[in-house]
């Protein structure tokens, strides 16, 4: 051994690296990550002095699955390519997917409008103003089989961002599949399907906890017993994230709301190893490459450890943590939008050498519009350069090892573990946001990230440092008032068009049901079927369940 060598870190840093910064100081005194973990100026063998890397680590495809869920990853199957789409009317939506289909996607991802979010037809006064806005306004089963027309739904895989009307989106989604003619086990998607964040981050929810959790429950068994290939929920830490939580509030909030479903199902009468293996994740991947790596290994590593010891789950399977990633929609700027194509970039390199099993990326105009098919064939090509140009790919968890990788990814483990025992004394996820304790966890995190941008103490470039005066404004997508006005008249021509008698047997069915324990997904489909309407449909369980208004802390 050359004895020049230092002989520890410390001491490295009381001799060359203290000689080095007598010279240059470092550029600011604390270097930390989104969630305020310091980040040292070099990690050694000693930080991992106390890690069992066959206990910690593995391999590949076994047990913790830090390493990936698959033995093969990226080698065997690239992650499936989506593009999140959906604006104005279901005609508009459908082009978009075929010329997304034609560019190279191998999934869709489907963004829904306001109304149809929260249980409302387009023609309700609730939704002047909203409709196709911020997604494709669906009310009936006819707009549903224009969105999919020309798709080969046994073929393909279909997201469906929704979460508080879930049953009834993906009642309409089998509904065509069955009039296509294909056979709904063969059908592959998820559905998101997670109302607990929307109560905690997002706010489309409708009904109150326990009727919510009874809608999901119902999910997870119908899809069970008929649509086995399919992901009855997409526990969703991307909108936690995106409300101003750190990546471990991510971690923890998300596995503390997987728990509680889980915890619901077992409740309901469902045997763990015939519903865990549907459970699917979405995550954010934000700006700190390594940091978001680590998150994702972490999240892995503690969801097969939960699955196992707390819920005695016996199938590999069920202890998988699936997850698709969507590059972070917060980060990206109105100013010098053609930066966000470079942030989305690196958002989606961390994805990949995270594991995600299906990716989204972002369009440089999201900060401004809806995005164009310019930018959204932009997104595209970027993960399609990431897959085959970058060599990333090739490699299964190709940061294994690495002191800072592993060590941070412990640390993230460590502080997640902390919210989530904190959550178990709390009575579990619902309790808790029935207190506002993640509410106001999240508030908090992200009142420190504004007050960290305002002293600059965090930069984003464009905005409080490297600013340009006069900026050119990209062509930008617009949904016009037209679109209202052509949903409402298809609206009406349906009810005058179809069996109002039969659809209201079907309503009242159903709502009969809601009062009862029956499973509320086949009467769900009966009542699309008879083209009852989406909004027809919420206001049969609303007369029930009630509607769930904003939560207070109990504190």
């Amino acid at each position: 051994m050359d004895q020049r060598l230092s002989k520890s870190a410390e001491e490295w840093r009381q001799t060359t690296a203290r000689r080095a910064r007598e010279k240059a100081k470092e550029r600011q005194s604390k270097f930390v990550t989104s969630s305020n973990i310091e980040v040292p100026d070099l990690s050694t063998e000693e930080d991992l002095r106390d890690f069992a890397p066959h206990e910690k680590l593995g391999y590949p495809g076994e047990f913790p699955y830090t390493r990936g869920i698959h033995p093969g990853m990226y080698r065997s199957r690239l992650w499936t390519m989506r593009q999140y789409a959906g604006f104005g009317t279901a005609e508009e939506s459908n082009k978009r997917y075929h010329f997304l289909l034609s560019q190279g996607t191998t999934g869709l991802s489907v963004a829904f409008d306001l109304p149809t979010q929260m249980g409302y037809d387009a023609d309700s006064q609730l939704a002047e103003g909203e409709v196709g806005k911020v997604g494709v306004s669906i009310s009936s089963l006819e707009d549903m089989e224009t969105l999919l027309s020309g798709l080969p739904l046994e073929r393909i895989s279909t997201s469906m961002t929704i979460n508080a009307t879930a049953s009834i989106l993906l009642a309409l989604y089998i509904a065509v599949a069955k009039k296509q003619g294909a056979d709904i086990r063969k059908l592959s998607g998820t559905v998101q399907n997670d109302i607990l964040k929307e109560y905690t981050a997002r706010g489309t929810y409708i009904y109150p906890p326990r009727h919510s959790m009874r809608i999901i429950t119902d999910i997870f068994r119908y899809c069970a017993e008929n649509l086995p290939r399919w992901n009855t929920i997409s526990i969703s830490g991307y909108h936690i994230r995106e409300a101003g939580a750190t990546a471990v509030q991510e971690i923890a909030f998300t596995l503390s709301n997987a728990m509680s479903y889980v915890q619901a199902a077992i409740e309901a009468g469902l045997d763990v190893d015939r519903f865990a293996g549907q459970l699917s994740f979405f995550f954010n991947s934000h700006n700190n490459l390594f940091e978001e790596v680590a998150k994702f290994r972490a999240a892995r590593r503690m969801w097969a450890t939960i699955m196992r010891e707390r819920f005695q789950a016996k199938d590999p399977r069920s202890l998988m943590l699936r997850f698709h990633t969507q590059t972070a929609g917060s980060t990206l700027t109105a100013q010098q939008p053609d930066n966000n194509i470079v942030r989305t970039a690196y958002q989606a390199l961390a994805a990949v050498l995270g594991g995600t099993q299906s990716l989204h990326t972002n369009s440089r105009d999201e900060a401004l519009a809806l995005p164009t098919e310019a930018s959204a064939r932009v997104a595209l090509r970027t993960q399609q350069i990431l897959a085959y140009e970058t060599g990333v790919a090739d490699a299964v968890d190709p940061l294994a090892g690495s002191y800072f990788i592993e060590s941070l990814t412990n640390t993230l483990e460590e502080q997640a573990w902390a919210y989530i025992h904190k959550i178990d004394e709390l009575g579990g996820s619902v309790r808790a946001i029935e207190r506002g304790f993640m509410q106001a966890e999240i508030e908090q995190a992200a009142y420190e990230y504004q007050l960290a941008l305002e002293h600059e103490q965090a930069i984003v470039v464009g905005v409080n440092r490297f600013v340009t005066e006069e900026e050119e404004r990209p062509t930008l997508l617009r949904v016009t008032p037209e679109v209202a006005r052509r949903q409402k008249e298809k609206l009406a021509a349906l009810r005058l068009r179809r069996d109002n008698l039969q659809v209201q047997e079907k309503l009242q069915a159903l709502e009969q049901a809601a009062a009862g324990t029956e499973n509320l997904m086949p009467l769900i489909i009966d009542a699309v079927e008879a083209y009852a309407t989406l909004g027809e449909i919420s206001d049969a369980m609303r007369r029930v369940f009630g509607e769930q208004h904003e939560f207070r802390s109990l504190e």
